[in-house]
């Protein structure tokens, strides 16, 4: 039911799921079509190629998968374009490494995820003070500045209620497996187009919940006036012979959600992870 991947493989995967979310229109977040909040596209392309042949290494842990790729990001971009996907990515990587070939992708994942230990806490907790992101960090700034006593798991449950990226390990990453490879099957088969499919899997993400992201540094009730934008525009797209007739008031609502300073990082995160996540299966 599963089937296990060669690191080199996961690298091509990992770094097309990167470089697909970026080819996406995605309203908020850079894209090809836009830069954005003091980054470029190219930050996020350098960032996909430093962290591919790391965090897909054979031999490694969790944390040290999650804390290496973490690192190169910062020695190369000196800026957080990634940390998110990364701590999301890095327990797909492992699963698909070592998976049980009897087992389904969600099932072998939760076997990653309860087998994560007090040094995969620690080594994310330092990668995570090392990206000082302006996301998960806040919901866990009295653990990550000091040597946890926990898992990783059970340091993530506990911030789950705060960030969506957290909530995935503490609920067998459930947004992805359940929703997003289902959104993005749906828009592939309507459309045949990876970009096309990539920005509805987004705009599904943005519409089904508020972003995590928004939520911690503009308050709920920000967040959820944008999830009502979202889904409007996500009714629209969905409803649309040629999701190209929708561009321009993608682009529009992008231009506006950048100029109020909002950047749905978690529905991205989520989008890239669910992007890997369809290769495995």
């Amino acid at each position: 039911m599963s089937k296990v991947f060669t690191e080199t493989q996961l690298s091509v995967l990992y770094h097309w799921a990167c470089m697909s979310e970026l080819q996406a229109l995605k309203p908020g977040n850079v894209h090809i079509f836009a830069d954005g909040h003091g980054m470029t596209i190219d930050d996020f392309i350098k960032s996909a190629d430093v962290t591919a042949p790391l965090i897909t290494q054979s031999n490694l842990s969790v944390g040290r998968r999650i804390y290496l790729a973490v690192e190169a990001t910062q020695h190369t971009i000196g800026l957080n374009t990634n940390l998110g996907l990364i701590l999301l990515c890095a327990p797909l990587i492992h699963t698909a490494l070592h998976a049980d070939v009897n087992l389904s992708l969600a099932q072998n994942l939760q076997l990653t995820l309860n087998q994560l230990n007090i040094e995969d806490a620690r080594l994310a907790a330092e990668a995570i003070v090392l990206a000082k992101p302006a996301g998960l960090g806040d919901a866990l700034v009295h653990d990550v500045h000091e040597i946890p006593d926990v898992s990783l798991l059970n340091l993530m449950t506990a911030a789950q209620n705060y960030d969506r990226v957290a909530w995935q390990y503490a609920n067998a990453y459930e947004d992805i497996v359940e929703f997003g490879l289902t959104q993005y099957k749906t828009a592939m088969e309507r459309w045949g187009n990876e970009a096309w499919a990539t920005c509805s899997l987004y705009l599904s993400f943005l519409a089904y919940q508020p972003d995590s992201h928004v939520t911690r540094k503009y308050g709920a009730a920000i967040a959820g006036q944008v999830m009502v934008e979202a889904q409007e525009l996500d009714a629209e797209f969905k409803g649309a012979i040629n999701p190209k007739l929708v561009q321009k008031k993608l682009l529009t609502w992008d231009a506006s959600l950048k100029s109020r300073k909002i950047n749905p990082g978690t529905s991205a995160d989520l989008t890239v992870a669910s992007l890997l996540a369809s290769c495995l299966v």
